[in-house]
């Protein structure tokens, strides 16, 4: 066997289509930058850009978009062995709406199901996961079958070991329950009862993160630290309370705590800033660093990707996030890539904006 993973991350996958013009409604947008999507997989593509070895499951559909996120995927040197593709299924696709500093619309087409919720227990390599240092998994993996019982019986493989971490990443259009969708339509997800699908996946993990909206799903609280409490009772070692403008809330089980506020940035597109958190954080833990090196470690890297248009390909090296942390700018991206109109200052970004 080689050697274990760093990490690994388990869930969605698919192609971003974004305008490259901010301030533009869809429907007038002309002109789109394609790219590597999806929450897990960008959490993967931001591990692997702070040098870890990674590894990511999900399902694509055999289709070009598949091909191009395999590809994709490589170039980010992220290993791609557990990324199959599905028949019947076509890769999702998802488009965005840019309004700078804080409204950045989300239209996701999944139907009649993505293929990221095909993937099967069967198919796992429960050896690779039980090794993992960190595995990461989230609340959309568990909206349907059989991802859901794969993304369980994955939980269970690492019983102890190493870091898991679950990301709350609530999706209220990809729950039946939740969304209204008709569960007899051909990509029928079930009606399960997403409170208590979330209570059977905390008592596995050790690290839960997720904003005041996913916490409030997940054990019924809102006030950060009322629910970073809950979360602990739930069974985690740590509770990560994203505040958006209020920044970020850590609560350890041993009592240990850190509240620290955002980093300042230009907002240009906010809905990857999550990910390059999640990622950071691996990055701290994995390092071992103390609670509060770890927050302003991961709210730097979620700033540097809120001033950027793209999620993966904005995804920030180690020397960007440690220039931020020291008190420096927020690193620029490449003026190629800079999107046509200037971004909207933002004294508050909200590094804790799920992708």
């Amino acid at each position: 066997m080689s050697a274990p993973y760093d990490v690994i991350t388990m869930g969605r996958i698919g192609v971003d289509l974004y305008p490259l013009r901010t301030g533009v409604p869809l429907a007038q947008v002309d002109v789109f930058g394609k790219f590597l999507g999806g929450s897990a997989t960008n959490v993967a593509v931001a591990s692997a850009r702070l040098g870890h070895r990674v590894a990511v499951i999900t399902r694509t559909g055999q289709d070009p978009f598949g091909d191009y996120l395999h590809q994709a995927l490589r170039e980010f040197e992220v290993d791609d062995r557990w990324v199959t593709p599905v028949e019947r299924y076509p890769t999702p696709v998802t488009f965005c709406e840019v309004f700078p500093p804080d409204d950045f619309p989300l239209y996701f087409y999944r139907r009649p199901k993505a293929p990221d919720l095909e993937i099967h227990t069967h198919e796992l390599d429960l050896d690779a996961i039980r090794a993992a240092r960190i595995f990461w998994m989230t609340g959309t993996g568990l909206c349907a079958e059989p991802s859901r019982s794969a993304t369980l019986a994955a939980l269970e493989a690492r019983g102890a070991s190493g870091t898991t971490v679950f990301d709350l990443d609530w999706r209220p259009m990809f729950w039946p329950t939740a969304s209204g969708a008709d569960p007899g339509d051909p990509g029928d997800l079930g009606d399960a009862d997403p409170r208590e699908l979330y209570a059977r996946a905390l008592r596995h993990a050790t690290v839960a993160v997720g904003n005041l909206d996913e916490c409030e799903v997940a054990v019924g609280e809102r006030e950060p630290y009322a629910a970073a409490r809950a979360l602990l009772a739930a069974g985690v070692e740590l509770a990560v309370v994203k505040q958006g403008p209020k920044g970020v809330l850590a609560l350890h089980r041993d009592g240990t705590r850190a509240e620290v506020p955002p980093v300042p940035v230009e907002v240009v597109n906010g809905l990857g800033a999550g990910d390059a958190f999640g990622g950071a954080l691996c990055h701290g833990l994995l390092a071992g660093w103390e609670l509060e090196r770890i927050m302003r470690y991961a709210n730097a890297a979620g700033a540097i990707v809120a001033g950027r248009l793209a999620c993966s390909s904005a995804m920030p090296y180690d020397t960007e996030v440690a220039q931020v942390v020291a008190g420096g700018p927020v690193p620029a991206q490449d003026p190629a890539q800079e999107p046509a109109q200037a971004p909207v200052p933002s004294p508050t970004p909200s590094p804790g904006t799920p992708s």
